[in-house]
């Protein structure tokens, strides 16, 4: 395949997730049948067909080679990094945690990636409001779906699909005692929404607000990384 096709299939033609292709298919139908009514309103239909064909893009990502990498398990700005203690339903509220949360606006890929490797320890659902995700108080009011890893490195991390203002349903591929590869796809969430990553209060995040994420790509964090190399931000 010579790189004209590459580029076509990467940034004209991208995959997409397979939970999409009924989107992409209901936007189309609407949109011929707004052409039948009125030529600009099909006009209008088709942007936002093609609109929805890139929200659900999937592109595959290069993961670093790395044992106690923790990524970004979504695309998206970094919104707060804070101090809190763990969710109470995975059993983890006698422990603090560092807590990056990440913003995904309608524009993001929103296909979730595993952000270690490790195995699920337990999952859990919640049903909620649909806040403004960007909102601290989204991460224990707007719906939900919970995960804790135990990583191959021995440490314990969460991290959490929360639903947004926009967003009406979190899909979630992960079962308890599953084994993930960091940055491997375990879910996704429709139009908008955020994830927070709990991480050990010895584990210094690498990142800062405003960064911009890729998931599955972005270090987040090194969970055997020394003082020394967390205050340099080194993640060789």
């Amino acid at each position: 395949m010579n790189n004209t096709n590459i580029s076509l299939h990467k940034y004209i033609f991208p995959n997409i997730n397979q939970d999409g292709w009924k989107f992409v298919s209901i936007f189309a139908i609407a949109t011929a049948l707004l052409a039948l009514i009125w030529a600009p309103l099909g006009f209008v239909g088709l942007v936002l067909t093609v609109w929805c064909y890139y929200f659900f893009r999937d592109p595959d990502r290069v993961t670093p080679d790395i044992k106690d990498v923790v990524v970004a398990p979504a695309d998206g700005i970094v919104q707060m990094i804070t101090r809190v203690t763990g969710p109470k339903e995975l059993g983890l509220n006698d422990k603090t945690f560092n807590r990056v949360s990440i913003f995904m606006s309608v524009f993001n890929v929103h296909v979730n990636r595993a952000p270690a490797s490790g195995q699920i320890l337990k999952t859990h659902y919640i049903k909620g409001k649909f806040l403004n995700a960007t909102l601290d108080k989204a991460s224990v009011d707007n719906e939900r779906q919970l995960l804790s890893m135990k990583t191959q490195t021995g440490k314990t991390i969460a991290f959490v699909q929360i639903a947004g203002l926009v967003a009406r349903r979190i899909v979630c591929l992960a079962k308890d005692g599953d084994k993930y590869e960091a940055g491997q796809r375990f879910g996704w969430i429709r139009f908008g929404s955020r994830l927070d990553v709990y991480l050990p209060t010895d584990v210094e995040p690498l990142v800062c607000v405003g960064q911009s994420m890729t998931a599955g790509e972005t270090v987040l964090a090194r969970l055997n990384a020394d003082k020394q190399e967390r205050a340099q931000g080194v993640v060789r």
